[in-house]
């Protein structure tokens, strides 16, 4: 365990990697943008310029989106590694967002009108990850063993997609087009519009984290020791559940399923700052989450010109690797 002051040091050090992470990301696109039409285009706005179309328009959305789907899904999976006591948890492994993505496979491939809004698609994502947040807390009652949970999360995750191949297959092309762009994901489906009703949810999902340490930190050390500690079990699990849900379904409604962040960046915190306590660990994974998913994003915009790929298949090259790692660490 470091101490607190190398802690806080740490901590500084991340709180500064993201604006650094904003000026690689802001200067990798293939448009190159002066800094003086950044300025302008948020305090001279002139919707004739190109330049500042293309700053408020693609640039900042993009960048908002990568800091806070960074930030949601690694708070997300912090939590539920907590709420599960297992490293290898996650809202992607424990298929909380295979809910998601059935819900909205539902609301895009189908004739119901009312969820193609925006705000059907919101909703239909964060009742599909509640749903399914609720089936795996119900099976954690039952199921003991953490290997045997995962395994359930992961067949109800190919359950799922078995449901979205069969919407898919009785789907018409122009909706099944609509939603394959869609579940590779990516950063650049929001509008400058809408970056505030998510922000909205956003604070929402990551101040309940944040009132949720005390509880987080008493579970680190078992359920029945929590509940000695006064600690009410059921109601902190569901609390758990709900902010994970509207954190996972909000990001996945916006931006699709992005793999690998919820599970990739809380290990590595941990690993890092070799601690069990989350007002350490929820801060770092935010910003980390934050900085990581940004670098990720400037990967894709670097090779967008020559070899076009989605947010989720850089995250996955990455991530997959680091989590082999922690599991070849946990063997050794």
């Amino acid at each position: 365990m470091i101490s607190k002051k190398n802690s806080i040091l740490l901590l500084l050090l991340l709180f500064v990697l993201l604006p650094i992470a904003f000026m690689l990301h802001f200067a990798t696109g293939e448009i190159p943008i002066s800094w003086s039409s950044f300025h302008d285009a948020w305090f001279s706005f002139d919707s004739t310029n190109t330049e500042h179309l293309i700053v408020r328009e693609f640039r900042t959305p993009r960048f908002v989106m990568a800091c806070l789907a960074g930030a949601a899904l690694s708070a997300s999976g912090l939590m539920m590694q907590t709420l599960f006591n297992n490293p290898l948890a996650g809202p992607y492994v424990l298929g909380i967002n295979s809910g998601s993505s059935l819900f909205v496979a539902i609301s895009l491939m189908t004739g119901f009108t009312f969820f193609k809004s925006d705000f059907g698609i919101v909703s239909s994502a964060l009742i599909g990850a509640f749903i399914f947040g609720l089936i795996i807390l119900g099976l954690s009652f039952r199921i003991k063993n953490s290997v045997s949970l995962l395994l359930v999360g992961l067949m109800l995750g190919s359950f799922s997609g078995a449901l979205v191949s069969v919407i898919q297959f009785l789907s018409e092309a122009n909706s099944l087009k609509i939603f394959t762009m869609w579940a590779m994901g990516s950063l650049q489906t929001v509008h400058t519009d809408q970056l505030g009703f998510i922000f909205i949810l956003f604070l929402l999902g990551i101040v309940g984290s944040f009132l949720l340490v005390k509880s987080l930190n008493s579970l680190v050390l078992g359920e029945t020791e929590a509940d000695q500690l006064g600690i009410p079990i059921r109601r902190v699990r569901l609390l758990i559940i709900i902010c994970t849900a509207l954190l996972t379904g909000l990001i996945t409604a916006y931006c699709g399923p992005i793999a690998f962040i919820g599970l990739a960046v809380p290990n590595l915190v941990k690993i890092i700052f070799k601690t069990q306590d989350h007002r350490i660990l929820l801060p770092a994974s935010i910003l980390l989450g934050s900085s990581f998913l940004v670098l990720c994003d400037i990967i894709v915009q670097s090779f967008a010109s020559q070899i076009p790929m989605p947010i989720n298949a850089v995250t996955s090259l990455i991530g997959a690797p680091m989590v082999i790692y922690f599991i070849l660490k946990r063997l050794a």
